[in-house]
């Protein structure tokens, strides 16, 4: 605890943290926002479109719907893991605390803390929209499907602990930023196609299934049209929780080795 204490005075007066911060709790208001409104106005007296698109934020579909949306914003958590991490480098302030008398594991590990934290805080503020959209609604309350509240979790911890992965590995937030967000945007979905598509086969499900953020992203898939819809097989849970665990050990694994034989 006094070791979250020192960080929290570390980034209790960082405005980028917080900028980001809030924008990542505005963006997550604004899109479900945009997502409720849009169905509302397609929706009123047509129904076919009531037929098409459902009743996705009404409960127990909301728990669903508001953590797809929300999942498209886990970068911007990833971006103050970055800024806060790599800070550290650029201050020497990671060097001051060894000197001070922080062992190498207890820096990394309150890193990984804060992570955690991040992620579960994202996670109860999703909760809360979710709340709030099932309420507008005017549905009757129900935990049906609030298992995705979990799903959400274990995918902010994902691409948090990449972000961390990539801090440690790097050291500068310029560079750890760019790879963070060719990674997750167009190089694990180029590789996850080219996989998919192995002997020119195409497959709704394939080994690009189970790379490091797929494998969480397909924990909450596609909530609209599902219906009238077929979406062809999709990966097993099952496999899919199993992997994400070993995922997130293999992202805290390097994360820690690396920081305790890299030159401070």
């Amino acid at each position: 605890m006094n070791l979250l204490k020192i960080e929290w005075l570390k980034i209790k007066g960082y405005k980028t943290f917080w900028i980001l911060t809030t924008l990542f709790l505005v963006s997550i208001l604004g899109v479900n926002y945009f997502a409720y409104n849009f169905k509302q106005a397609v929706s009123q007296g047509n129904a076919q479109a009531n037929i098409l698109f459902g009743s996705p934020f009404s409960f127990p579909n909301v728990w669903h719907t508001v953590t797809y949306l929300s999942s498209f914003l886990l970068f911007i958590p990833g971006l103050m893991i970055i800024t806060s991490i790599t800070n550290e480098y650029s201050y020497k302030t990671h060097r001051q605390n060894i000197i001070d008398g922080w062992s190498r594991l207890q820096f990394i590990h309150v890193k990984i803390a804060l992570v955690v934290i991040i992620s579960f805080l994202s996670t109860v503020f999703v909760f809360l929209t979710s709340l709030l959209y099932g309420s507008l609604a005017g549905s009757t309350f129900s935990f049906d499907k609030i298992e995705f509240i979990g799903y959400y979790f274990i995918q902010a911890l994902s691409y948090s602990m990449l972000a961390l992965l990539l801090s440690v590995l790097i050291k500068r937030s310029g560079l750890s930023i760019g790879l963070f967000f060719l990674y997750s945007f167009i190089i694990e979905n180029f590789l996850g196609a080219i996989l998919n598509n192995m002997g020119g086969i195409k497959s709704a499900s394939g080994p690009g299934d189970y790379l490091p953020l797929n494998t969480t992203d397909n924990l909450i898939p596609f909530p609209f049209f599902r219906n009238i819809v077929q979406f062809g097989t999709q990966p097993s849970l099952y496999i899919l929780l199993g992997l994400s665990a070993v995922y997130l050990f293999l992202y805290y694994f390097f994360s820690v080795r690396k920081f305790q034989t890299q030159d401070l």
